[in-house]
């Protein structure tokens, strides 16, 4: 903690914030005369070192995950038997990857939409319920046949 002069006269403590800290907001809290008044402050920008390997962890993460899932998937399938139908790879590449970027906008915007109204662990259990609820319906499909 350290003091500043205040312009009332007498030091202000000031608090330090922590740098592991990372709540969303900084709150601060400044004493002036007996008085006691709490700031909100946005929290510190990350230095430009820690931005940029915060940006390659999360596109890292998501480019092998993303990547991974859709290895052999059926949309992989499909663009396969495009390409051989069509006979025109350039404009079925072109197709399917605007047609992944939209999905893939949508996703995050649907994301970042719900994770205002829900808690990072709810949005989990509700997506492990859904895939849970589609994997049941599609098993029930394959055994009535």
């Amino acid at each position: 903690m350290s003091l500043e002069v205040s312009p009332f006269g007498g030091s202000l403590p000031i608090v330090e914030p922590e740098l592991e800290n990372t709540s969303p907001l900084w709150i601060e809290e400044k004493e002036v005369s007996s008085a006691i008044v709490a700031t909100v402050t946005p929290p510190q920008p990350a230095s430009p070192e820690q931005g940029s390997r915060n940006f390659w962890k999360v596109f890292g993460t998501t480019f092998i995950t993303i990547f991974l899932a859709e290895l052999g998937d059926k949309t992989q399938v499909a663009t396969l038997l495009m390409s051989a139908e069509f006979h025109a790879p350039w404009i079925v590449f072109t197709g399917a990857a605007a047609a992944l970027i939209t999905t893939s906008l949508l996703g995050v915007l649907v994301g970042r939409w719900l994770s205002t109204f829900l808690a990072p662990k709810t949005l989990d259990t509700a997506a492990g319920i859904t895939l849970a609820l589609i994997s049941a319906w599609l098993l029930w499909d394959v055994i009535k046949g």
